[in-house]
């Protein structure tokens, strides 16, 4: 399927930014000794970043190891889909201030675990698309 496509509509910036705001839900990925991984997270979109809590562990100790992240997140209902990408600079909050702020947004658990870290990916990069769903096309009736 090619960029052009019509079932494809890459977003513009103001639109990704948009549409990783409605959602609280999405996937970091890091490389913990040169493999990727990755990471299911809750999150808050805000201000050229994205906010997610963590407990100690894997998530965060690959985030410490390699500071340089991509996250994920993406939506569907029955006639489109959309996808956004980032890519950027994550770090753990450690001043008071900081974790202070962190503490004031809507960061709440799936479940009952103890997140101690607030984690901020510092954005460097974004692209997104829209995905409109249909029928697969006759493969020959398309040439191109």
């Amino acid at each position: 399927m090619s960029e052009t496509n019509e079932s494809i509509k890459k977003l513009s910036e103001d639109e990704a930014w948009a549409l990783l705001s409605t959602a609280r839900f999405g996937r970091v990925a890091v490389s913990i000794a040169g493999q990727p991984d990755v990471f299911p997270v809750n999150y808050v979109a805000q201000a050229g970043s994205v906010m997610f809590r963590t407990a100690e562990g894997t998530k965060l100790f690959g985030l410490t190891a390699n500071e340089k992240v991509a996250f994920e997140v993406d939506d569907y209902t029955e006639t489109e889909g959309w996808s956004i990408v980032v890519k950027g600079t994550a770090h753990a909050l450690e001043t008071e201030a900081e974790i202070a702020e962190a503490e004031q947004l809507p960061l709440k658990s799936w479940i009952a675990s103890v997140k101690r870290h607030y984690v901020r990916i510092d954005v460097h990069e974004l692209s997104g698309r829209r995905f409109i769903f249909g029928e697969e096309p006759d493969p020959e009736l398309d040439a191109s």
